[in-house]
């Protein structure tokens, strides 16, 4: 899985690059057909935004999330990619199942 980190108006420090990365473990333990991540992490005024596109094969996953800090902001789209991605597989199963 190769992951694309970019920022918007903000230095990608290592501890954000390496606490991106921990979090997004949690995504690969659920899916095994991860092609790549693409996060972007970016500020607004006061806003903090992060959004993540998952290439899986077959399929793209699109979440973004926006708080006042950086570290709730890459929490909150690292759950919200969990659920798109497990609902995405359960898809799958079910659909092969018929």
């Amino acid at each position: 899985m190769q992951i694309d980190l970019t920022g918007h108006h903000v230095d990608i420090t290592d501890s954000l690059r390496d606490y991106v990365e921990s979090k997004l473990e949690k995504i690969e333990r659920h899916v095994d057909n991860v092609v790549d991540i693409h996060v972007i992490l970016g500020v607004e005024k006061l806003r903090q935004k992060a959004e993540a596109t998952v290439h899986l094969s077959g399929s793209k996953i699109y979440a973004d999330d926006t708080q006042e800090d950086m570290y709730a902001a890459i929490d909150g789209l690292i759950d919200k990619l969990d659920r798109q991605v497990k609902k995405h597989q359960e898809k799958i199963k079910n659909h092969h199942r018929r």
